[in-house]
């Protein structure tokens, strides 16, 4: 019964996986064939100089994306046993990103133009 389940399983898969190979038409064209880059020209350098501070964006939005999510079981930890030691150690992350935040806009990195 198994072996007879595990050869129409594995001849099914092979049948399909020719077909798969088969069937499809291949009609490529000047906008399959050419590459997507995000709104850049595809024609041109792929070395052109590309701003840091999209990153930096990039990383203080995941950076308080994960202070939000480490702080949003707060308000259930005054229910435990030990909240204390909870809320201190989301006050201590919370403050530690507050100024981290408060140097990177003292030192000006967060000034869109230059």
């Amino acid at each position: 019964m198994i072996v007879s389940i595990l050869f129409l399983a594995s001849t099914l898969t092979i049948i399909l996986a020719f077909i798969s190979f088969w069937l499809p038409v291949m009609s490529p064209n000047s906008e399959k064939l050419s590459p997507y880059e995000c709104g850049f020209d595809p024609l041109g350098s792929a070395r052109l100089p590309f701003s840091m501070r999209f990153f930096l964006v990039a990383i203080l939005f995941l950076l308080f994306d994960l202070e939000i999510a480490l702080l949003l079981p707060t308000p259930w930890a005054i229910h435990l046993p030990s909240s204390t030691s909870t809320i201190v150690w989301a006050s201590s992350i919370l403050i530690l990103l507050t100024l981290g935040l408060i140097y990177e806009w003292l030192q000006g990195g967060l000034e869109w133009a230059e």
